[in-house]
């Protein structure tokens, strides 16, 4: 008997291979969920992320999907491989930096696929990707509807922009997530105009946001942030993220400028103690806007 093969098998056959490396993390932040919601994300992800590529104009075969998380996940997926990591809080993202970036570079060199599609919002895999690149490797990274106008994205996040500006195509996930019941971050959700927040309360609502993720900072790494803070005007980008992820969670909505301008300096203040003063007289960088 011969087997029958479906429709979409068939078509994908004759598509060019891709692999996906996605950062559970990011993903939640992409979506604007927390990670806990990441459960039923992940059985239904590679539907989701092979209509986004297609959605992008990317008509690629999906064969696999690496998922990176530092949440205990006993489900078992069909061209899932799921890799454990530290929790961002503990080592600052380089667990997951190191386990997706041998990935990629062992994909590459080894030309597993043709397409790598990547779901990271961590500015030191540029290295990676461009190497990856010079492989022959056509690398595609997932992203918000901010990426369709990277001259803005630029002035207003410029770290994310320059990782973005190295992929070979931009794959806006926020289209599809709303069709799979997300709640995207930016772009063509309803905008409806946010209560006027009492100053007082909204501080107290960062202090406790920004006092909870300095509780489980480790001292190693809560030193080397005092350091490079000190010659900085802003915050790391990773720290950044993670906070205004974790203010999206207690307040249900995004930071007008002002706001994030508040929390950074909160945060500086807390971290740099005494010295945030001095330190706020350095001349700007362009690294936080």
């Amino acid at each position: 008997m011969k087997r029958q093969h479906s429709s979409q098998s068939s078509a994908h056959q004759g598509a060019e291979s891709c692999i996906a490396l996605i950062d559970a993390r990011f993903l939640a932040w992409l979506q604007g969920q927390t990670e806990a919601a990441q459960d039923n994300t992940r059985q239904h992800l590679h539907t989701l992320l092979g209509h986004t590529l297609a959605h992008n104009g990317l008509e690629l075969n999906l064969r696999r999907i690496y998922w990176y998380s530092d949440s205990s996940d006993e489900q078992v997926l069909d061209a899932q491989i799921s890799r454990a990591v530290l929790p961002h809080s503990q080592d600052g993202g380089l667990s997951i930096l190191r386990a997706l970036g041998a990935d990629l570079k062992r994909l590459s060199e080894r030309g597993a696929c043709q397409h790598i599609l990547v779901g990271s919002d961590d500015e030191r895999l540029i290295s990676l990707i461009d190497e990856a690149q010079l492989h022959g490797v056509a690398v595609h990274l997932l992203a918000d509807e901010a990426s369709r106008n990277m001259a803005q994205l630029q002035r207003d996040d410029s770290g994310w922009a320059r990782l973005l500006s190295q992929a070979d195509h931009r794959v806006v996930l926020a289209a599809q997530s709303v069709r799979e019941g997300a709640q995207p971050r930016h772009g063509n959700a309803p905008v409806h105009a946010a209560p006027a927040a009492d100053p007082e309360q909204l501080r107290e609502q960062l202090n406790t946001v920004i006092q909870t993720w300095w509780a489980d900072e480790p001292e190693d790494l809560r030193e080397e942030l005092r350091e490079e803070l000190q010659n900085t005007r802003g915050i790391p980008q990773e720290v950044d993220r993670q906070l205004l992820l974790g203010v999206r969670r207690v307040l249900e909505r995004a930071l007008s400028f002002q706001e994030k301008k508040l929390l950074r300096e909160m945060v500086r203040d807390l971290v740099l103690g005494p010295q945030a003063a001095a330190a706020n007289a350095l001349p700007p960088d362009d690294h936080m806007n």
